[in-house]
């Protein structure tokens, strides 16, 4: 594998949740034989790398996600050896390779943690994470108010080794998911052991969860209460003791340093994504600027309704913020917390309202819960889907496909944080990875030539890409975009989706395979290119079918 500095700007990642991805050895879970089995799919599909959710050991309290050890891998996934063989073999195929990285919290089943639960109040086991004695008569109530984001205290009271109640330890997440103090030297050392770790075994870079989360103010002060719950806010606001906390940004420039220091490598450096809510946008692309983390998810992509006004806004708004501190915006319309897409926009209500100022204020705080209790037009989230699929891979910037969405699935809710997250998705063929005559060929093979087209055309050539999606009044579509040398590529105005005329998508010159002309349609607005007249309204536009 050759080393591209700087090839994280435009890639399309594709996520694999490994236990429910591929069975190799026919229990019934993914495993990463499985991983390894199905990476010729992954080869022909034409991403560029894969992204794997956690397969440490683990309790499986929250999918994974309680990580008992960083520096090996789940007995049920396989072995450290697997691991090695499916970097390996990705690596042969031209595809790179990011794992998680699960630094907020650990497991309460980690060697550290059990230490801590043996060791007195005040000792250094403690000191790794955050222990306090409780407030009230006998230390019987929470040191503060804050909420955990699965319900409830963020706070658990252990007993002490004399079998009498003691301190309280810090949970954001699951009780069995203890946070990290990052204020800590000895914590901080460990991640920087982890990371030389996994680099030195080939793993190309590490998507950061709860990236914004990790430092807490060291005063513990309440926040403000909630008017319907007895603890205080878990939301987002300027001063939060838990969220974008300043010492976040001295991690990252730390972690950045031994990216770097891999340059010389066959691979080239190292690279992160952060998994961070931070709003406005200004402070998110903090996280991104110069000396910082290389990417970051655009939740604000997945979180948006679909009208073609509020897509737009939060791409020009995306766009922008990015490219202030020279750094790609990444794509996100689905993973492993979120609803499927097809179902997702199946639903009378799609999402965030998103304006020049940014999401509504109205809207800016629905989550998931919040939509999946409406009726879902299964045919309508179908087209939906589809050319949400097809504008995600026209926009400038890195993409990340969750499993299973090039096949359009669509059935059931988001999968639960606690637990196994959805059927297993690839049949067990040696043949066609996946057989024309199944569900979701069509959807494949519509996605696999729109990865085909994103390479051959949409890669900013010499000069790069331009976009223009402001056009006023008269000009519907979402995006437009323009390599420099003038020539048009691709137009989407998801307005129409959901009416009687899908929505329309042209790639000039290519695409017969992807993109066929629907006789009558006529694509709203102007769409041009260096051989065309503006007035060329109508030059091979066509709906999608």
């Amino acid at each position: 594998m050759t080393a591209e500095s700087e090839w994280w700007r435009q890639a399309v990642v594709y996520q694999i949740y490994p236990r429910s991805f591929a069975d190799g050895n026919g229990d019934g879970e993914g495993d990463i034989r499985g991983m390894i089995e199905k990476l010729p799919y992954l080869e022909q599909l034409g991403v560029d790398a894969v992204w794997v959710s956690p397969w440490y050991p683990s309790p499986m309290a929250d999918g994974g996600y309680d990580v008992s050890d960083y520096r090996d891998i789940d007995p049920r996934f396989g072995t450290l050896a697997d691991a090695d063989e499916f970097i390996a073999d990705a690596h042969a195929r031209g595809l790179r390779v990011i794992i998680d990285l699960v630094p907020n919290h650990s497991s309460d089943q980690h060697p550290w943690f059990q230490a801590a639960l043996t060791a007195p109040p005040g000792s250094l086991d403690r000191a790794r994470y955050h222990f306090r004695d409780g407030r009230g008569e006998d230390g019987n109530l929470p040191p503060n108010n804050w909420p955990s984001l699965f319900g409830g205290s963020a706070w658990e009271r252990v007993t002490e080794p004399d079998g009498k109640p003691g301190q309280w330890y810090l949970h954001m997440f699951a009780p069995e998911q203890p946070d990290w103090n990052w204020d800590n030297p000895e914590v901080v050392e460990e991640f920087d052991s982890i990371l030389r770790f996994w680099f030195d075994r080939g793993i190309d870079g590490l998507r950061v969860d709860v990236a914004d989360a990790l430092v807490k103010d060291r005063d513990l002060p309440d926040t403000p209460q909630e008017h319907d719950s007895e603890y205080g806010t878990w939301k987002r606001f300027e001063g939060s003791p838990f969220w974008d906390q300043p010492g976040v940004l001295l991690i990252q420039q730390r972690w950045r340093v031994i990216a770097d220091s891999y340059a010389d490598s066959p691979q080239g450096a190292r690279v992160f994504c952060s998994e961070a809510n931070a709003d406005p946008l200004e402070k998110l692309v903090r996280y991104v600027g110069p000396g910082q983390l290389h990417s970051t998810f655009n939740f604000d992509h997945l979180h948006s309704e679909w009208t073609a006004s509020s897509l737009r806004h939060m791409i020009d708004r995306s766009i922008t913020a990015h490219q202030a501190v020279s750094a790609p915006t990444t794509w996100v319309l689905g993973n492993h917390d979120s609803a499927r897409v097809a179902s997702r926009y199946g639903k009378p209500i799609t999402g965030r309202v998103y304006t020049t100022l940014g999401a509504s204020e109205e809207t800016k705080h629905w989550g998931a819960e919040d939509l999946e209790r409406q009726p879902t037009d299964v045919a309508l989230g179908r087209r939906r889907a589809r050319a949400a699929a097809l504008l995600e891979l026209a926009l400038p910037g890195g993409a990340y496909i969750y499993q299973g969405e090039e096949l359009r699935v669509e059935r059931g809710r988001r999968p639960p944080r606690r637990g196994h997250a959805g059927p297993v998705l690839l049949p067990q063929s040696r043949q066609d990875p996946w057989p024309r005559r199944l569900p979701g060929a069509a959807a494949l093979v519509r996605n696999r030539a729109a990865l085909r087209l994103r390479r051959r055309h949409l890669a900013p050539p010499a000069g790069g890409l331009g976009t223009d999606h402001g056009r006023g009044p008269g000009w519907r579509s979402v995006l437009h975009l323009e390599r420099l040398s003038g020539r048009a590529r691709v137009a989407q105005d998801p307005s129409r989706v959901g009416r009687r005329a899908p929505v329309v998508g042209r790639v000039l010159g290519a695409g017969r395979a992807l993109l066929r002309p629907r006789a009558g349609r006529q694509l709203p607005g102007e769409l041009r290119c260096g051989s065309c007249r503006p007035a060329c309204r109508n030059s091979g536009a066509g709906g999608l079918r």
